[in-house]
């Protein structure tokens, strides 16, 4: 007659288990976390680059950029002076405004940024003006 053998894990046996995931995870954790950063910032990169052709598109259909009342609301909603409206041929978006990776509004202004008559960036990771690495600003950046 057979005898029987309980079979199954002993707590030393678990315990090894638990702690070579535990090393795993320390050393593969944080490339993951911080490829999930470059990758904010690079969607934000391309979004602000997509959100210039669109302002740029506006510019060649009604002969100027967004004022700051108006900022990227002008892309998706007419404006609501006659002259400028019947030269609208928006949207030019073919969905809404999009936030940026941090999910907060992306930063307009007609303030030359150098090289444009605009500015437009994120505040990144921080949500503040200025900053550096992952904190750094997005975008095409205000001149000063």
């Amino acid at each position: 007659m057979r005898q029987k053998t309980q079979q199954g894990f002993t707590l030393l046996e678990m315990l090894v288990v638990l702690v070579i995931i535990g090393l795993l995870a320390g050393l593969v954790g944080p490339r993951i976390l911080g490829a999930g950063d470059k990758a904010k910032i690079q969607t934000a990169e391309v979004q602000v680059k997509m959100l210039k052709g669109a302002l740029q598109t506006l510019y060649l259909d009604l002969g100027r950029f967004p004022t700051q009342e108006e900022g990227l609301s002008l892309l998706m909603q007419a404006p609501s002076d006659d002259a400028s409206k019947s030269f609208w041929k928006g949207p030019y978006l073919e969905e809404t405004i999009p936030l940026d990776p941090w999910n907060r509004p992306y930063q307009y202004t007609p303030q030359s940024s150098g090289t444009l008559p605009f500015a437009l960036y994120s505040f990144g990771a921080d949500g503040q003006l200025g900053g550096a690495d992952g904190n750094a600003d997005i975008g095409i950046l205000p001149a000063g």
